[in-house]
């Protein structure tokens, strides 16, 4: 599959990586065609691994992941273009955190909002799936670092068939079916974009990042 990384940072660099692995064709985006940080990461990708500007990566894709910063992804995604996403699955995996005060970081939308409910907003014509949020770059492609993967990793999103397809990927990665939890449409995200606050508080407390949440029923 081809497929679009929007994002040159450590979590597009993590997932790009894997998905070469994969077999997959991988084109990662900035805001320029020659990133430092993009040209790194083919360079060391291997056979598959491309980059571009965020329209060529996004045009490229027949899916695509959103791994900017929260704060800053819906100017991202604008300079990808809504046509080129248009139809596309779009896999969000940011988080708004704001760092203006300092540490520990605040969600700029929470309660009645979510990063993801403003991205399905402004590109009604790209299935949003928001997934992979909750957890460490590392463990979201390789779950059985910890714990032998016996934790829990949640979907939202409006499109049943694109949540299905994205289940399958997230297989690929090495995530059990049951522990994949849909949680329902894209205002279901409001929740798990709030679990960050506890988030950053245990790594804090753990002094590590290699952690993740389990619902045990």
């Amino acid at each position: 599959m081809k497929i679009g990384i929007i994002g040159t940072g450590i979590v597009g660099n993590t997932l790009g990586t894997k998905l070469v692995q994969l077999g997959h064709e991988v084109k990662m985006g900035s805001r320029t065609a020659n990133n430092e940080k993009a040209a790194a990461w083919v360079a060391t990708a291997g056979k598959g691994a491309s980059q571009g500007t965020f329209a060529d990566a996004a045009k490229f894709g027949e899916l695509n992941f959103n791994c900017t910063g929260g704060m800053v992804s819906l100017e991202a995604l604008k300079a990808a273009g809504a046509e080129n996403l248009k139809g596309k699955i779009l896999i969000d995996v940011s988080n708004t955190l704001d760092f203006s005060k300092g540490m520990p970081p605040t969600l700029a939308i929470v309660n009645d909002n979510s990063i993801g409910e403003e991205i399905q907003k402004h590109f009604p014509e790209t299935k949003v799936v928001k997934s992979l949020n909750t957890l460490n770059s590392n463990l979201m492609t390789n779950p059985n670092a910890v714990g032998g993967g016996d934790h829990d990793i949640f979907m939202n999103g409006n499109d049943a068939e694109a949540k299905q397809k994205v289940k399958e990927l997230l297989k690929s990665f090495g995530w059990k079916e049951e522990h994949i939890i849909d949680m329902g449409d894209i205002t279901t995200a409001r929740g798990t974009e709030q679990l960050l606050p506890i988030w950053i508080r245990l790594m804090g407390l753990f002094k590590t990042p290699m952690f993740q949440f389990k619902i045990v029923r």
